[in-house]
């Protein structure tokens, strides 16, 4: 049976095994592939919020430094990247293992050739015997998992190989570049991150005029870096991904405008952009704004304001700091231009 095919099928009989878990319970005696009982994957945690969850036998989020609010969403890589839709990570006990596969094998709706090849792989010795009963609580059998939110993804589907066993001191294979380490939760919590839309203060604030500057900045509380940490506590791995604010890019909606700077990207400077109107600038030029050259006539113009995120991570068994693309999320707002040139402020 093709590899995609397989897949296909054990997905079908293991949708039972995963669960998300939001009682209040202990990390102690985590079990993977578990199906629910208090010796099994227990994580403290919030039902609502979802500020902890768990996948049976996988990843656990800790989200209680994430950004929130309903206008929060993810960043968007700047790169041509995106974190994995799938992943390698411990599902199986040997026993679990045999519970699982013996059924679909009896069955015979795999066809005799793919059965028999994976009896051979997991029960008579090539590689395996006996679904690896003798190393019973030296290590677990991993498999695959999607992603959450990826499951209509191609990339969902690129995790095909075999499950596979690892021993409980050593690293997965190097060759398996999804199997679980602290970079891969590193890229999973990158998926996870949550920033507020961006809402920019303007001056003046509810109608601007034609070649008059407007001033536009952001505060520091509106402002600051939001984190995630993912982590499998069956291998005592975990990974802190930080997402931290660094410029604002205005686009004011029109091209009857030119920006202040001339790029429109305005840099952090103190804990905030660009700079508060005051009294008595309004003939200065603003270090973050625009100037817009037309009137929005009976309408507006949507002004939008884009963050870059610089992101990075910690984890374990890493020293300092390690990079991950920038990510970026951006909002829009209405802005009225009326056709008078001057004005007294």
């Amino acid at each position: 049976m093709p590899a995609v095919a397989r897949r296909s099928v054990c997905v079908a009989v293991l949708a039972g095994t995963s669960v998300l878990v939001a009682s209040p319970m202990a990390w102690a005696d985590f079990v993977p592939g578990g199906e629910g009982t208090a010796s099994e994957t227990q994580v403290e945690g919030d039902r609502e919020d979802q500020t902890v969850s768990a996948t049976a036998g996988a990843v656990v989020y800790d989200r209680s430094n994430n950004g929130s609010g309903e206008t929060a969403g993810p960043v968007a890589p700047a790169a041509n990247w995106t974190p994995p839709a799938c992943y390698y990570a411990p599902k199986y006990t040997p026993d679990q293992l045999q519970k699982t596969l013996e059924p679909i094998w009896e069955a015979g709706s795999t066809g005799y050739e793919w059965d028999a090849e994976q009896r051979d792989r997991y029960v008579n010795g090539h590689p395996y015997k006996d679904f690896n009963k003798e190393k019973s609580g030296e290590g677990y059998w991993w498999d695959s998992y999607v992603t959450p939110g990826r499951e209509g993804d191609p990339g969902a589907l690129d995790c095909t190989e075999d499950i596979f066993w690892v021993d409980t001191d050593d690293d997965p294979p190097a060759d398996i570049p999804q199997a679980i380490t602290p970079e891969v939760l590193a890229q999973l919590a990158y998926a996870e991150i949550r920033v507020p839309t961006t809402e920019v203060d303007l001056a003046p604030e509810n109608a601007t005029k034609v070649n008059l500057p407007t001033w536009a900045w952001l505060d520091a509380d509106q402002f600051k870096p939001v984190s995630v940490t993912a982590s499998v506590p069956l291998l005592g791995v975990e990974a802190t991904t930080t997402a931290e604010p660094v410029s604002v890019e205005i686009d004011p909606g029109t091209p009857d405008a030119k920006t202040h700077p001339a790029s429109g990207v305005c840099e952090i400077e103190n804990g905030r952009i660009g700079e508060p109107y005051a009294k008595g600038k309004a003939d200065e030029t603003p270090p973050c704004g625009v100037t817009y050259l037309r009137s929005s006539g009976d309408g507006s113009y949507q002004l939008k304001a884009t963050v870059t995120w610089k992101i990075h991570w910690t984890g374990t068994g890493v020293a300092g700091e390690q990079a991950l693309p920038d990510g970026a999320f951006g909002g829009e707002q209405n802005v009225v231009v009326q056709e008078i040139q001057a004005v007294n402020r």
